[in-house]
């Protein structure tokens, strides 16, 4: 008898049991979770080292973060702060999902974890140890500091998880198409379960001039906390965050099998490309994305209650994601829809922000609760959907959307829902 081919199986239904946080606003799912319903800022002024002659010195960074707790002694010194972050992100939801973080996972588990730019700081400390103290003082382990595929690949070793392994690398989208990704290879069969996400530190010298140079960053340097204020008048560009944001997605049966607690359902992915400009979007990349997740996910557009939006802050971006869901909601946009950009609060954490935002869309859902677009005092005029503004709403809906949208022009959306 012929092997039942892949296309011939029924696509499995997939479902989020745990949620791993390392983000601005605490290092911990519920203590994030928490900081977030509440409106807290996670943006400040950037300490790690001298930005007194910087158009923008501030930044969403990771306060508390003990790597030591999370790995030993060697492991922190040969892995950057990226890779430091996704591994913890890791152990933090493998507790979450009731999953064994001590015995191998095997290969029905994948790890699928990006990240937008890497190991900068490792690249930028190692760079000046080679200008001032030579080749022989570089370390063997720069470049598997670097890479963006080792923050996969070291989870992957930790917990001997030998499914599928890569790691995507799509600007602020990368986040979301992990999930996606994982979210298609546990469909059709090819693993059980997954470790997804994205993590980011690139709060370093280079990072931020270099988003600078490109005049992408608020300057509101005498109030950090109110500087990321996505659909407000007053934006001025976005906050660089750092963090990691780790999802576990599992094969519903087998989630059941063991008596997992289920946040949500997973029903729905889509990527798409602008095809227009490297920074600029044309908005109808990102209307197909979410039309295309909607339609993968067999929801009308009334049925979605809540959009996560990418909602970065910038000037040009808040109004295109604005048009762009006018345009895939209609009526319903200005008549049920509700929409939030936690950026306002954890800043954007470019790779990782889609892996945060979409255990932030899971745990609305699980909650009924929709966190806040704060610092939102005067809505900008081409802004005018009803964006959640500063304080937390309790409210129960069936179906949400997870916006990313990526220099390059590269967007994925994900679709969640309720499991019913």
């Amino acid at each position: 008898m012929i092997a039942e081919s892949r296309m011939e199986r029924a696509v499995r239904r997939v479902v989020v049991t745990g949620l791993g946080l390392v983000t601005p606003l605490a290092v911990g799912t519920e203590a994030s979770w928490q900081a977030a319903i509440h409106g807290k800022s996670g943006v400040g002024l950037l300490t790690r080292f001298d930005t007194k002659d910087l158009p923008s010195r501030i930044g969403a960074e990771v306060k508390g973060f003990e790597a030591e707790k999370f790995l030993d002694k060697k492991e922190v010194r040969r892995n950057d702060l990226f890779i430091q972050y996704a591994l913890a992100g890791a152990q933090l939801a493998l507790q979450d999902a009731g999953l064994p973080v001590d015995q191998p996972l095997g290969e029905t588990c994948g790890v699928i974890v990006g990240s937008g730019m890497g190991g900068l700081g490792t690249l930028e400390e190692t760079h000046t140890t080679l200008e001032t103290r030579g080749h022989r003082k570089v370390s063997p382990f720069f470049i598997p500091s670097i890479i963006v595929n080792l923050a996969a690949g070291q989870i992957s070793i930790r917990h001997g998880a030998t499914g599928v392994n890569f790691a995507p690398v799509s600007a602020c989208a990368t986040g979301n198409h992990a999930i996606g990704e994982s979210l298609r290879h546990i469909q059709m069969g090819d693993i059980d379960f997954a470790i997804c996400g994205g993590s980011e530190a690139t709060l370093t010298p280079l990072g931020i001039t270099g988003f600078i140079a490109a005049r992408a960053l608020s300057e509101r340097n005498d109030a950090p906390e109110k500087a990321s204020r996505p659909f407000d008048t007053g934006r001025d560009g976005f906050v660089p965050g750092e963090g990691a944001g780790i999802l576990i997605l599992e094969e519903l049966e087998h989630a059941k099998a063991r008596g997992a607690r289920i946040y949500c359902e997973v029903v729905g992915y889509s990527a798409t490309a602008d095809a227009f400009h490297i920074t600029s979007p044309s908005g109808d990349g990102a209307v197909r994305a979410m039309r295309r997740c909607l339609q993968d996910a067999n929801l009308a557009p009334e049925q979605v209650g809540y959009v996560n939006a990418h909602g970065t802050s910038t000037p040009v971006g808040d109004i295109a994601e604005t048009k762009a869901i006018k345009d895939v909601f209609g009526a319903w946009a200005q008549g049920g829809l509700a929409v939030s950009s936690t950026k306002s609060m954890t800043g954007h954490l470019l790779g990782a922000a889609g892996g945060v935002e979409a255990a932030f869309t899971a745990l609305a859902l699980f909650h009924g609760i929709l966190p806040p677009t704060i610092n939102l005092e005067q809505p900008d005029p081409e802004c005018d959907l009803d964006y959640v503004p500063n304080t937390a709403r309790q409210v129960q809906v069936d179906a949400a959307l997870s916006n990313s949208f990526g220099f390059g022009g590269t967007n994925a959306c994900i679709a969640f829902a309720r499991l019913k």
